[in-house]
C-alpha cells in the first residue's frame, strides 16, 4: 500500500483540488481524503488573464507561477492536517500544475506545445515530499496529443466485464472516454469533445459577474437559439476524428462573439452555449460508438464540476436518451475528485516505472512514463 497525493487546477480557474490515494499493490486506487483550496480572486485574475494573453512578461509568469505553487503547497498542508497522515507516509505529490495554453497542433505553423504554469522544485521544498509533475510534454514529444490523460485513470477505475461504459469529465472543456468490457482486448477510446464551463463561465462572467452560473439556473432561464447553435456546431473541431484535444486557444469569447449576430439576449446564448456542450458530446459519443462498433453504454459517469450544474445534465440526458447518467459515487469514486486522483495515480505509476498515457487516446507513438521526480 503506497499513499500519494493528486493536486489538480482546472480551466475554470477555481482553486485548487488536492486528493489522498491509496494505491494497493494491485494497483488499484482508493480515495483517501480531499481538501479544495479557493483561488484567491487576485491570483484568479492574474491567470484568467495569463489565459487570453497575445503577449505577457518573464516577471509576470514568473509571479503567477510562485503564487500558484504556493498555493498549491498551502493545499498539500491542509489536507495534511486535516486528515492526520504522517508526511513521511506519502510517497509522493502529483501536480499537474496550471494549463495556460494548449496547442497539440502548433500555432500558425510553429511546433506544437503545452503549457502549464507550476514550479515543482520549489512546491517540494514547500512541502518537504517528492514532487512528481510536467506529465504531458512527454506524450507530446512522442506524438502525442498530451491530452486527454485522465482516461487512463478511468480505465483503471471504471473499466468492468460485460459491459461498455462512459465517463464524461465536464471541468473547463469536456472530455470524453469510452471504456470496452474488460474482457474486450481493445483499449479505451477517449477525446476532449469541446467546450464545457470555459465559454459558460465567461459568459456569464461579463453578463452578470460572478465566476459561473450556479446550477446552470441563467442558463435555464434562456431558450436556446437554434440558428445561432448551429452555426457553432459548424466549427471544424467538432467533426474532426480523435485523437483530438482543445482549450482556449480556440474556444473563448471572441470565437463566440463572431458567430453571433446582434440582439441576442444574454440568458438565450447561455442556454444555446450549454446546449453546445451537450450536443458537441453527444456528436462525440457518436463517434465514439462508430469508432469501436459499440452498443449504447450502459451509463454514462459525469465527472468535474459541471456534474453539478443540473440543467447542463437535463441537456446531456435529452441528447443522449439511451444511456443512463450515473453519479460516480454510485461507482465508489465522487465525480469532482476524479481529475485530483487521476494525478496522484499517475505519480505512483511514475514512481513504478509504468506507463501512464494511452496512445489509443492521445495518438502518441506509443507507452511513454510520464512526469519528472523532484525530490525534497
Amino acid at each position: 500500500m503506497s499513499l500519494f497525493i493528486g493536486l489538480m487546477s482546472g480551466t475554470s480557474l477555481d482553486g485548487i483540488d488536492a486528493a489522498l490515494v491509496e494505491i494497493r499493490e494491485d494497483g488499484a486506487p482508493r480515495l483517501i481524503a480531499t481538501h479544495e483550496t479557493p483561488m484567491p480572486e487576485a491570483l484568479h485574475e492574474l491567470l484568467w488573464r495569463l489565459c487570453h494573453a497575445n503577449r505577457t512578461t518573464f516577471a509576470e509568469l514568473a509571479a503567477a507561477e510562485d503564487a500558484f505553487c504556493r498555493l498549491q503547497a498551502e493545499a498539500v498542508e491542509a489536507l495534511i492536517t486535516s486528515c492526520g497522515v504522517e508526511r513521511a507516509a506519502i510517497s509522493a505529490v502529483g501536480s499537474h500544475g496550471q494549463t495556460i495554453e494548449h496547442a497539440p497542433r502548433g500555432h500558425d505553423g510553429g511546433p506544437a506545445y503545452t503549457l502549464q504554469l507550476d514550479n515543482p522544485s520549489l512546491l517540494a521544498e514547500l512541502t518537504a515530499l517528492p514532487v512528481v509533475a510536467d506529465f504531458r510534454r512527454r506524450d507530446l514529444a512522442a506524438g502525442g496529443q498530451a491530452a486527454p490523460l485522465a482516461p487512463a485513470f478511468h480505465e483503471a477505475l471504471f473499466r468492468a466485464k460485460g459491459e461498455w461504459r462512459l465517463v464524461l469529465n465536464l471541468g473547463g472543456f469536456a472530455n470524453l472516454t469510452l471504456l470496452p468490457p474488460a474482457e474486450d482486448d481493445r483499449p479505451p477510446l477517449g477525446f476532449d469533445t469541446g467546450p464545457a464551463n470555459a465559454l459558460l463561465d465567461a459568459w456569464h462572467a461579463r453578463h452578470r459577474g460572478g465566476r459561473f452560473d450556479a446550477g446552470g439556473a441563467w442558463a435555464a432561464s434562456g431558450a436556446v437559439d437554434e440558428a445561432l447553435l448551429e452555426r457553432l456546431l459548424e466549427e471544424p473541431f467538432f467533426h474532426l476524428p480523435p485523437p483530438r484535444s482543445t482549450g482556449r486557444e480556440l474556444f473563448h469569447l471572441e470565437w463566440l462573439q463572431e458567430r453571433l449576430q446582434g440582439g441576442e439576449a444574454p440568458q438565450d446564448v447561455q442556454a444555446t452555449l450549454a446546449e453546445l456542450t451537450a450536443a458537441s458530446v453527444a456528436l462525440g459519443v457518436g463517434m465514439a460508438r462508430e469508432r469501436l462498433d459499440a452498443p449504447p453504454a450502459a451509463a454514462l459517469v459525469p465527472c468535474g464540476g459541471g456534474a453539478h450544474n443540473p440543467d447542463l445534465l437535463t441537456r446531456l440526458a435529452r441528447q443522449l436518451p439511451e444511456t443512463p447518467l450515473l453519479p460516480g459515487d454510485d461507482w465508489g469514486w465522487p465525480a469532482e475528485w476524479l481529475e485530483a486522483g487521476a494525478f496522484a495515480w499517475l505519480a505512483w505509476r511514475r514512481l513504478a516505472g509504468l506507463p501512464g498515457n494511452l496512445p489509443s487516446v492521445t495518438g502518441a507513438a506509443g507507452p511513454r512514463v510520464l512526469g519528472g521526480l523532484y525530490l525534497p
